[in-house]
Order: structure tokens, then C-alpha cells, then sequence
């Protein structure tokens, strides 16, 4: 006789979906919020016991302590972060991903999922123009996609160059880099170049060239870096990379999204002899987390990089697309089909419609801020990312301002640094985000 150690009623799964139906019609509360451990442990200590608390009591755990204290970046007003702000069809769809136990890491176990994914990957190849070689996989956020290109592009180049122990290698990057770039440097234990941008925060391939060394492997160009939005000098930076036998990976982690707007694709020009790319699903592609596209213009450039050979893995089909072999992973859930979900149910054009709106709407933002006699438009918009600063208030007061409207749920605008002084920062990836709204807090600054 079987026994079930792990007893679950019906009733216990239908609370479960019951809830997800009603918190994804609702959508998520802005005046939800972190708190701090010692107010949470009275609430949640004794969680964990011998006999367990039960479906219902585990449940209400979650419903009324555990999600009011996580700040719901999805939201209209939550403009500090690149956020996400998944559609209704991708959240729900990222319920029934779980439910269903896909082991996505080979595809044996996941063929129908890789192939459904290797579609949303092919679109955004297709917007990149990146031909039939293109590939990839979706891993878990942008640091593992540039740690995972950046790995593949310091094996190729020491292959081309049959200089396998040629040292570190190094990494030349514009100073606007995401922060990932310089972990992945430390982490791969490479030198680490950075090149000084421009007044928008651009590098030029005429500043980068000027820092170029022989132990060079891979550029990193920004395909719109998080603080200030910039695309770098894509199509120079891969000529020179090109001449001088060097890898180019973009970092659009954030702002890659920008190329399905018919109006922004020409930011991006040169993107398609770059080698490699990352774009995050859950920042302007309207995915839940956690979702980052990596790919590479000739996919048998990670596969080389990062497949994995063991006894254990030579039943494995590698006649058919295995994911684990294009990243530094090996188990992995089917973290694009939320994405390709809510792309079969809606279609490109929306998504294409959906990104115009957001750059629409930042560029509405930044007239009327450039307009408003108390506030100084700095930068922008750099595709949705605007820099701006109250003229009358000290950095003392900002702080306070954004931390007032961070707790009251009106607008999450948090100070950042550019040039060295505090600023605020905006950026739209929510076609919901109301300018109205938002200026009329900002009105508050005076």
C-alpha cells in the first residue's frame, strides 16, 4: 500500500488559484512595501514546525504577512527601477509553468518548452536581423547572461588566436556599464578597461578605440545602460572590434527591448555583427521575473563554450537544441514561456504598439519637466530614462521627498548620481504609467 507523505486536498489547490486569479485581475498594491525583520518574525516565527501548520494557515501566511512586504515593482507608479511589468497573460501563464514541473534543461525533458522558446528567442534574434545561426537560452537574470557571453567570447578568442593560457584577457566597457560587467570581470578574473563616456553617457568606438590593448577579448557595448538609458556607438564599436579580431557583446539587458519600436531600431544600428546579446523579458518585454534572453550570433559559439561533458550525460540527445549548453547552467526551468505565451496571445505588433507607448509617454514626461520652472531637465529621454533635479532643494530634502512618496504608494522615484550630483531618475517601462499622475507629484518639488 502506497502512502503519501505529502497529503494536499483539492480545496488547498483551488485557495491557491482562486488567489492568483483574483491578484492578477486586481494587479499589485503600490502601498506594499519592505519590513524589517524584527517586525516580520512575530508574525511568521514558528513557520517551520515538526507538524506542520496546514494548507490554509501556510497559505494565509503568504497572503496577509508574506506578499503586503514585498514592494510591487510592477506597478504604474514604480518608475526608479527598471521594473517589471508583466502582462496578464504572462503572469498567469508563469502560475501554470510551475505547476507543470518542467525540467527545460535538455531536450529530452523539455522538447515541446525549448522549442516554444527558441521561437521568442527567434523573434528577438529577427529584431537584432541576426540570420539562421542565432541561438540561445533564457537564464535567470542579466549578471549570469553577461557572465555567460562574456565566458564564450574569451574561449573564442583564445581559440582564434590558439593562445589558450594567454593570460587574463581583458574587458573594455563604457564607464556607464551595468554593475554585472565589472562582478564578471572578478569573477572570470579578467582585467577590467573602462572607457569614459560622452555628455548622454555614450561610448564612441573613437574613444574606445584609444583604450583598445592586445589582451583585449570582448567589448561590451550599452544597449541602454540602467542609469542613464545610453546605446552606445554599436556599428562603430564593431567595426573596430572587427578589425582587431575582438569580441562585441550588448549589454541591453534594460534597453534592447527598444529595437521591436520601429522609431528607436536605428539607435541600435551595427547590433547585427555583434556576437553576442542579453535582453531582460522581465524589464521592457513585459515578462514576470526572472527572465534574461542570452544570445549569440553564431549559437555554436556557446555551445563550445559551455557544454558540459560527464558519463552521466552521454544519454543526452545532442542531435536536438540542449539549453544547458549555451550558459553556465545545467538544471533549468522553462523561464521563457511566460514570454512566449503572452507573445502567441497577443502578438508582436502589440508589443511593438506597447514600447512606442512607453517612449511616448517619457517623452510627454520630459517636455513638461524640461517646462517646469522648479524642476531642471538633465538628460533625456535616453529611450525611457530621464534625469532630472528639483532646483530648490538640498539632497537632504530629496531623499526625504522620495522616501514620503516610496511609503505612500504615489511614485517610486529614488535619488541617483550623475556627474557626480544627486538626481532623480525616471524611467518608463509601464505603457500604464500616467503622466498626468506623475507630474502632479512632481508638482510637490516646487
Amino acid at each position: 500500500m502506497s502512502h503519501d507523505p505529502f497529503p494536499f486536498a483539492p480545496d488547498d489547490t483551488r485557495r491557491i488559484l482562486d488567489w492568483i486569479a483574483g491578484h492578477v485581475a486586481a494587479g499589485p498594491d503600490p502601498k506594499n512595501g519592505a519590513r524589517a525583520a524584527a517586525a516580520l518574525e512575530p508574525e511568521m516565527g514558528g513557520a517551520i514546525t515538526p507538524d506542520g501548520l496546514g494548507a490554509e494557515a501556510a497559505f494565509a501566511l503568504f497572503t496577509d504577512v508574506i506578499q503586503p512586504a514585498t514592494r510591487p515593482f510592477g506597478h504604474p507608479t514604480s518608475l526608479s527601477f527598471v521594473a517589471a511589468a508583466p502582462t496578464r497573460a504572462a503572469l498567469s501563464f508563469d502560475a501554470a509553468l510551475g505547476a507543470a514541473g518542467i525540467f527545460a534543461g535538455n531536450w529530452d525533458g523539455g522538447a515541446g518548452a525549448i522549442h516554444a522558446e527558441n521561437q521568442a528567442l527567434r523573434w528577438l534574434s529577427d529584431l537584432a536581423g541576426w540570420p539562421a545561426t542565432a541561438g540561445g537560452v533564457f537564464v535567470a537574470g542579466g549578471t549570469l547572461g553577461n557572465l555567460s557571453a562574456l565566458h564564450a567570447a574569451r574561449h573564442w578568442h583564445r581559440t582564434c588566436t590558439q593562445e589558450a593560457q594567454a593570460g587574463r584577457g581583458a574587458i573594455l566597457c563604457s564607464s556607464e556599464a551595468h554593475s554585472s560587467i565589472a562582478a564578471v570581470a572578478r569573477v572570470m578574473d579578467a582585467d577590467l578597461i573602462t572607457v569614459p563616456s560622452d555628455a548622454s553617457g555614450r561610448m564612441s568606438a573613437d574613444a574606445a578605440a584609444a583604450y583598445l590593448t592586445p589582451e583585449t577579448f570582448a567589448i561590451v557595448a550599452n544597449g541602454g545602460a540602467t542609469n542613464c538609458g545610453a546605446v552606445d556607438d554599436i556599428a562603430g564599436l564593431t567595426q573596430l572590434a572587427k578589425a582587431r579580431g575582438v569580441w562585441v557583446h550588448v549589454d541591453g539587458a534594460y534597453g534592447g527591448a527598444a529595437m521591436a519600436d520601429p522609431a528607436l531600431r536605428p539607435t541600435f544600428d551595427g547590433i547585427e555583427q555583434a556576437d553576442s546579446l542579453i535582453i531582460d523579458p522581465h524589464k521592457w518585454v513585459f515578462a514576470p521575473y526572472d527572465s534574461c534572453a542570452l544570445l549569440y550570433r553564431d549559437a555554436a559559439n556557446g555551445a563550445a563554450a559551455h557544454g558540459q561533458r560527464a558519463v552521466y550525460l552521454d544519454t543526452v540527445d545532442k542531435s536536438e537544441w540542449n539549453p544547458s549548453d549555451y550558459a553556465l547552467h545545467l538544471t533549468r526551468r522553462a523561464r521563457g514561456l511566460p514570454l512566449w505565451y503572452s507573445l502567441a496571445t497577443h502578438g508582436t505588433k502589440a508589443y511593438a504598439l506597447a514600447i512606442a507607448h512607453t517612449r511616448a509617454i517619457a517623452e510627454d514626461l520630459a517636455e513638461r519637466i524640461a517646462a517646469a520652472a522648479w524642476l531642471e531637465l538633465l538628460l533625456g529621454p535616453n529611450l525611457t530614462v530621464i534625469l532630472f533635479r528639483p532646483r530648490n532643494r538640498t539632497e537632504d530634502e530629496m531623499v526625504r521627498w522620495a522616501e514620503e512618496h516610496r511609503r505612500s504608494g504615489a511614485l517610486l522615484c529614488l535619488p541617483t548620481r550623475w556627474r557626480g550630483e544627486m538626481v532623480f531618475r525616471l524611467c518608463i517601462v509601464n505603457p500604464q504609467t500616467d503622466p498626468d499622475h506623475v507630474m502632479a507629484v512632481l508638482d510637490t518639488l516646487r
